[in-house]
């Protein structure tokens, strides 16, 4: 038996979702909240399956929202039900933990799709949300492309030595150039890849695969 919260100040469309979720081939019994305290309350009681989040929820639902729901039952699904675009919010909602984004104008074959998908504890994407990933990953791939051409053969070398934790003095030696110059590469290094400190360096490194 699947356990639902349905997080939603409204009662028709807590009714609605709870109708589409007892058609399901699924096993499910369904708890309903109306405020952000309402939900904390719940999840601090009981065990739930999934948890379908309103973002227009009274107590506000922010992104933290979803991680700290996450930490309170780790093992619990979050479906984002909201009418916010999805195309401008849904991704950073998935970063933060939430396993699935359902706009609410969609058809009702998408929302069961959805709740089926998230009570199964796979993602949700919509077809709109793939497109949109598809074409971040192309932007991406490119911003990775003009990234490693952007740098000389010397600046990867020092790059490498950074990540590597060497100090200016051990790079320069390593590589037989004066501290200055490395102290040159490496503010040159920070500002092509828009970071101030080593670890995001190294993190920028690995997205953009720079690291040997």
């Amino acid at each position: 038996m699947k356990k639902i919260l349905i997080a939603n100040e409204h009662f028709v469309i807590r009714t609605g979702l709870a109708q589409i979720i007892s058609a399901l081939p699924i096993n499910t019994i369904t708890e309903e909240a109306v405020t952000l305290d309402e939900v904390i309350i719940k999840l601090q009681k009981q065990h739930y399956d999934l948890l379908i989040l309103d973002t227009d929820l009274p107590g506000g639902t922010h992104l933290n929202t979803v991680a700290a729901t996450k930490l309170r039952q780790p093992t619990l699904s979050v479906l984002i039900f909201s009418d916010l675009s999805e195309q401008l919010y849904a991704l950073n909602y998935l970063q933060v933990g939430a396993d699935g984004y359902l706009d609410k104008k969609a058809k009702e074959e998408d929302i069961q799709l959805a709740l089926i998908s998230t009570l199964e504890g796979k993602k949700y994407i919509s077809h709109v949300m793939k497109g949109e990933m598809q074409k971040k990953l192309v932007e991406l791939t490119a911003e990775s492309t003009n990234k490693v051409n952007s740098f000389s053969p010397r600046e990867k070398e020092v790059m490498q030595l950074i990540c590597k934790g060497l100090p200016v003095n051990e790079i320069a030696a390593t590589l037989l150039i004066h501290a200055t110059t490395v102290s040159t590469y490496k503010a040159r290094i920070f500002e092509k890849m828009q970071v101030t400190n080593i670890i995001d360096l190294v993190k920028k490194m690995e997205l953009f695969n720079l690291k040997n």
